[in-house]
């Protein structure tokens, strides 16, 4: 029979043996992880999707190349206003535009209806001011100071400053579509019943540059949308 130092040596071996399977099976695994994960990256941009990891929120940096090289946003101020004023230009992800002074502010004056496919200037009245007062429960058109086009592998969404939400004042703008260019038309509705003051000139709304993992096969300048370079308020199209 073997003595205890035999038997120790042996010990050792087997463990030493169990050991080297254990890492070959965890290398084995592993493999077959990579393996896997190669053929479904394959399959992804085989079906025309690409990786998935380059879509996101653009920084500033890139936003300012962009505005500086390609004019995607004229003019542009390349950082944060506040001091004084509701904050506009530049910030960390996003671009914070600028009201203009040209308002069409709707009324009931004239009994007016309001169609989207037949939309009557009876709506409305225009004013330039500084500051636009909105009607309790009403509404108003402006534009933003800055002209935007958009690249043809980047949608914009909008949300409103904080400043006036917290005065019941929502602003809403729908998304700027890849390859679209224009003064954006702002909507101001005034949910309170006081009036509400809208200043020209400073911060109303931020734009957020999303990118998307490859451009799409028809930009909205190829479609001929019916709001394309569209300067000034626009009203309702058909």
């Amino acid at each position: 029979m073997a003595g205890k130092g035999g038997r120790d040596e042996l010990a050792a071996a087997l463990r030493r043996n169990l050991g080297l399977r254990r890492e070959q099976a965890a290398a084995r695994r592993d493999a077959g992880l990579r393996s896997s994960a190669s053929a479904a990256k394959t399959d992804a941009i085989a079906d025309g999707l690409g990786e998935l990891s380059n879509m996101g929120v653009l920084p500033d940096h890139w936003i300012r190349k962009m505005a500086l090289e390609q004019a995607m946003i004229t003019p542009f101020e390349d950082r944060l206003h506040r001091d004084g004023v509701i904050s506009y230009g530049l910030s960390s992800y996003g671009y914070d535009a600028r009201c203009s002074t040209e308002f069409k502010i709707f009324t009931n004056v004239d009994s007016a209806v309001v169609d989207p496919k037949n939309f009557s200037e009876k709506s409305f009245v225009d004013r330039s001011t500084e500051v636009c007062v909105i009607p309790p429960n009403s509404f108003a058109l402006a534009r933003t100071v800055e002209y935007f086009k958009i690249p043809e592998d980047v949608l914009v969404v909008c949300l409103g400053k904080s400043t006036y939400a917290r005065c019941g004042i929502i602003v809403n703008v729908t998304p700027l579509e890849p390859g679209w260019e224009g003064h954006v038309t702002l909507e101001f509705s005034n949910t309170t019943p006081l009036p509400a003051k809208i200043y020209a000139n400073e911060g109303v709304a931020q734009f957020i540059f999303l990118k998307g993992d490859s451009p799409c096969e028809v930009t909205y300048r190829a479609r001929a949308g019916k709001y394309m370079s569209q300067t000034g308020v626009t009203l309702p199209r058909l």
